[in-house]
């Protein structure tokens, strides 16, 4: 490949909020710059089917996952054609998650990469966290390379999105895991009272603590473990809503109590590894009120980027990984995941 690359990923997250988009240009110097960035609202009957696939029969899983890719290959086009870009050296991919379960040697990530390159006529890189698992990793999160190799001026990077999750140094080492559930759990209780997310916080402010429920959630199994480690929804369903659903509580006092347990793990986080300052990224950073929360209980600077950052880090950071898969070159981290080693994943499909 030339000395600049540019490539378009795309992150589709477990929290549902739509489809980001983001065209970029990397270069061996280890810079690079967002041209262009959108996010890709997902109708209703999308965000059905991907929510309700963990459910499906394999043959209509199969059938989802093919046409989830040619939606992507579309939804590529448009935005081709849209900011009139030319030059693409190839498209990455992140696919949704329907299942996660790395103790038993399984991930899946849905959105065939055949399926986006017929459709958009563009090499693509996708599956990565497929090898990762096989190699006794935990298949996530994937992102901390970029973490360690574009944004390595900060003590750590915490994204709030599906879950949230952690990358920092320790001990020479870059280290990530899930720290916990954040908007999934969040969003499940907004859209009981009819909307799709509680904005800046607003409902859960409403709310008030029970502090029976919050010491009972941070009494999970999940926060003992020590790293690394990682979340799915099979564990949000059997584990955390069961806990949260056995309290006749007010919805209101639900979205304020979990955002309080939530508030409570990443602080203790921050001063288990004595974090001075930590970047913040993800739809989460929009929670005004649950960003004042983690304020008032940390003494942690805490930096929120510019709205490509905040909104399309994960988009840029696929991107960059699709970057290390083409060159051949190291992109998952073994003292991340756990695998027995460093390795370099992702599976390529030519333009067809």
């Amino acid at each position: 490949m030339k000395n600049a690359a540019f490539c378009i990923g795309l992150m589709s997250g477990t929290s549902l909020d739509g489809l980001d988009i983001c065209y970029v240009r990397f270069d061996d110097a280890g810079t690079f710059e967002i041209l262009h960035a959108e996010t890709i609202n997902y109708t209703a009957d999308w965000r059905k089917n991907l929510s309700e696939a963990y459910q499906y029969s394999a043959m209509n899983l199969c059938e989802l996952d093919v046409n989830f890719g040619y939606f992507l290959g579309e939804q590529v086009k448009k935005f081709m054609q849209k900011y009139e870009i030319k030059d693409v050296d190839f498209v990455a991919s992140h696919g949704q998650t329907i299942f996660h379960q790395p103790k038993k040697s399984f991930t899946l990530q849905i959105g065939n990469g055949a399926a986006i390159a017929s459709r958009c006529q563009q090499k693509v890189v996708c599956d990565f966290r497929t090898q990762d698992v096989v190699l006794g990793g935990q298949g996530a999160p994937l992102v901390p390379i970029g973490d360690e190799l574009l944004f390595h001026q900060y003590d750590a990077c915490l994204n709030l999105g599906g879950f949230s999750n952690i990358s920092l140094n320790r001990n020479q080492q870059r280290i990530a895991f899930d720290i916990c559930p954040i908007n999934i759990v969040l969003n499940h209780y907004a859209n009981q009272l009819g909307v799709d997310y509680d904005k800046n916080g607003e409902i859960a402010q409403q709310g008030n603590v029970n502090h029976a429920l919050v010491e009972e959630l941070n009494q999970l199994a999940f926060y003992q473990l020590s790293y690394p480690k990682s979340l799915g929804y099979e564990w949000i369903e059997s584990e955390f809503l069961t806990i949260v659903d056995k309290y006749a509580i007010s919805t209101q006092d639900k979205l304020r109590s979990c955002a309080e347990h939530f508030v409570f793990q990443i602080q203790e986080v921050f001063s288990f590894y004595d974090i001075n300052n930590v970047l913040i990224t993800g739809g989460g950073v929009r929670n005004v009120f649950f960003i004042n929360r983690l304020r008032d209980l940390s003494d942690v600077e805490i930096i929120i980027p510019n709205d490509n950052l905040i909104d399309f880090k994960e988009a840029l950071i696929f991107a960059f990984l699709g970057y290390k898969r083409i060159k051949n070159e190291v992109n998952c981290l073994s003292s991340v995941t756990g695998a027995s080693k460093d390795h370099c994943s992702g599976v390529i499909f030519e333009a067809i």
